[in-house]
């Protein structure tokens, strides 16, 4: 698999528009810390970690409010094949700061907000919405 990032964004996608409560797929720092950032933004009800089989596993409960998804939109930024970084002040704003920008910066996996706050730039890896 050559983007992870991207296969967990589809999975997140596909739960939600299937109606699917939980999740799971192949453990990395990178997808743990994209999913804590989705938890802390209320996109997620949670994340685990889940290390009963063969291969660690990440596991994520989604959110539904009056039975739809909390997450509407998903869009992978930054590919392998053309990566997008930006700076501390063109980070952009989501639905005009409705949805969430996620960052890969020096002082790790940030939000939007966040990298702002700190005054951070680094590789826009995805929208959410």
């Amino acid at each position: 698999m050559n983007d992870p990032i991207a296969d967990m964004l589809t999975r997140l996608r596909n739960a939600a528009g299937a109606g699917k409560s939980e999740l799971s797929m192949p453990y990395s720092k990178l997808k743990s810390e994209v999913a804590k950032i989705l938890k802390k933004e209320g996109y997620i009800r949670d994340c685990e970690l889940d290390t009963a089989g063969k291969h660690p596993q990440l596991k994520i409960r989604t959110k539904f409010l009056n039975k739809t998804s909390a997450i509407t939109g998903l869009k992978r930024v930054s590919r392998p094949g053309l990566r997008r970084y930006v700076g501390a002040g063109e980070i952009p704003r989501v639905l005009g700061g409705m949805g969430v920008a996620v960052l890969s910066t020096p002082r790790g996996i940030l939000s939007g907000h966040e990298a702002r706050k700190q005054n951070v730039g680094g590789e826009l890896l995805a929208y959410i919405w």
